[in-house]
């Protein structure tokens, strides 16, 4: 089980060389997701999280989630994890962390 804290350079190489065997999920709620976020990230407020994911995405796909802050991103990670995703990395300083290294975005 790899217990990651992901760097957003990384994230950002990973997007950028094509390799998209892996989702971005954006826990903070849907007004905050709608103001911007990363580009291809799909929203799943922090209270659906662990039903939504369940639902949605393969145990073993590689997840990368962010939050309003990284205590918030840490506790979705956990959430994750409990639900039993086993590829979780939190996205450390989140949106803001994204866009200091020039990530794509998208919202109004």
């Amino acid at each position: 089980m790899s217990n990651l804290v992901a760097d957003v350079h990384d994230l950002k190489s990973r997007l950028e060389w094509g390799q998209p065997a892996f989702t971005i999920i954006d826990v903070r709620d849907r007004y905050t997701y709608n103001h911007g976020h990363i580009s291809g990230a799909i929203s799943i407020p922090l209270d659906d999280l662990a039903d939504r994911a369940k639902s949605a995405l393969h145990k073993q796909r590689h997840i990368y989630v962010y939050g309003e802050h990284d205590t918030h991103t840490a506790y979705a990670a956990q959430k994750l994890r409990d639900a039993g995703f086993t590829d979780v990395s939190e996205i450390q300083g989140g949106l803001n962390a994204w866009k200091t290294v020039g990530g794509a975005t998208e919202g109004i």
